[in-house]
């Protein structure tokens, strides 16, 4: 017995209507059920343990820390304790001053990735204080995403209103996350009085003589902090997810460790800055062990503040550094930031002089110091002859950079207007 053939699928037509109907219901049924038969297919993921009660005391006996009950919900927490006193009073001397007598609090964060927005959490926040001659460093960990309301109470009451915030790099990343995050949940994040991200500084003060400004060369290179099998960046937030998935809370110990060593080296290039580097700025001195160029690094920082006296007292302690044994090219740069900054305190007879010097020593800049003595001794004394010398001086050291194939563009465009204009007055003063 043969059944009878299905009628075409491209068309109905001709079909009882009631057998047509039962037709396009079955298929919509068949689709229907391959739809979800094909999203169960889809929607399989790697188990994620679902929120246990008990999961804040896992995750604190396995980091060794302790359960810290908040008025929303358990977080944890470490404490550590170091033996590093409280020694902050140069601090008040530096190009962007803090005052020293206020409560300092140290923080770094480690985040579930690099944005700033919605979708990056803050899962650590190590927070640093001093407590008599001991330096304190609290960790705040998040045992599960919905624990956050209590981890930000807990964050909150280690922050004093009259504190003196410090970061690396803490102004531009880590405090606008942490904004962000009490405004999604409705609150205000904490006030403090100061904000001293100790980036700029590291930069302006230590580039010349460290491969880049990232906080491990700075306490490597500054500090003498040497980290071993320390945990790299780029894995951070990947522990937190694998801990997230598989609630094995020793997968977070590296990265508690590598908090902790940022919090511990931040406090340690604070001590440098107040006691190696800002007393130069008052006094003129520091230990012999800082490096000149730190000095004139230091000098540059306090001159873009217009701090020039600062900035001179670095300059010339930098340069006595320098004399013996002779670093010619480091003294080149920093006698030129001592001449610019003489000329803008209005010291021009000591700025000429300086110029002078710079110019006779016959260096890299030596065609560009001519000009400036020229243009001292055009406007402040009036000798349009001994300006019209120094000119041709600075004209003969560009031709002969020319010769070479080093051109000096920027003289070459100061004398193509000096020197007629010198000419003039000169001929304008004889008639």
């Amino acid at each position: 017995m043969t059944s009878e053939p299905a009628p075409p699928r491209s068309s109905l037509a001709g079909m009882d209507p009631l057998a047509a109907g039962q037709l396009r219901r079955s298929r919509l049924q068949r689709l229907r059920d391959a739809s979800v038969r094909d999203a169960g297919e889809m929607v399989r993921r790697p188990e994620i343990p679902e929120p246990r009660p008990d999961r804040a005391q896992r995750l604190a006996a396995d980091v060794g820390g302790f359960v810290q009950q908040t008025p929303e919900r358990p977080i944890v927490m470490l404490e550590w304790r170091e033996p590093i006193a409280r020694e902050l009073e140069g601090l008040a001397a530096l190009p962007e001053p803090v005052d020293p007598a206020r409560p300092f609090v140290l923080f770094d964060t480690e985040t579930t990735g690099l944005g700033t927005g919605t979708g990056t959490v803050p899962f650590l926040v190590g927070i640093g204080k001093w407590d008599g001659h001991e330096f304190v460093t609290h960790q705040l960990l998040l045992p599960e995403q919905s624990d956050e309301g209590g981890y930000l109470d807990a964050l909150e009451a280690l922050i004093p209103p009259d504190a003196v915030l410090v970061s690396y790099n803490g102004r531009t990343f880590d405090w606008p996350l942490l904004v962000t995050r009490y405004r999604l949940h409705g609150r205000k994040p904490p006030a403090y009085a100061e904000h001293l991200d100790l980036l700029p500084l590291a930069r302006a003060l230590w580039r010349h003589r460290l491969p880049d400004a990232r906080l491990a060369s700075v306490e490597s290179g500054v500090c003498g902090v040497q980290r071993d099998h320390d945990l790299a960046g780029a894995l951070v937030p990947g522990r937190y997810l694998d801990y997230l998935r598989h609630g094995r809370g020793t997968l977070l110990r590296d990265v508690l460790a590598h908090n902790r060593q940022d919090i511990v080296s931040m406090a340690l290039v604070l001590r440098v800055l107040s006691l190696e580097l800002a007393p130069v700025a008052t006094s003129g001195r520091s230990p012999r062990s800082v490096h000149p160029g730190d000095l004139g690094g230091l000098g540059r920082a306090y001159a873009r503040k217009k701090r020039h006296q600062e900035a001179l007292a670095c300059f010339d302690a930098a340069m006595e550094r320098l004399l013996e044994p002779r670093e010619t090219q480091a003294f080149e740069s920093i006698a030129m930031d001592r001449a610019r900054t003489l000329t803008r305190m209005g010291q021009r007879t000591e700025a000429e002089g300086a110029w002078h010097a710079i110019a006779l020593e016959g260096g890299r800049h030596a065609a560009w110091a001519w000009l400036h003595v020229a243009k001292h001794r055009e406007h402040d004394g009036r000798d349009f002859a001994a300006a019209l010398q120094a000119t041709d001086r600075a004209r003969a050291l560009a031709e002969r950079s020319r010769l070479f194939g080093q051109r000096v563009r920027h003289v070459e465009r100061d004398l193509a207007r000096r020197v007629p204009r010198l000419r003039r007055r000169l001929a304008a003063a004889a008639a």
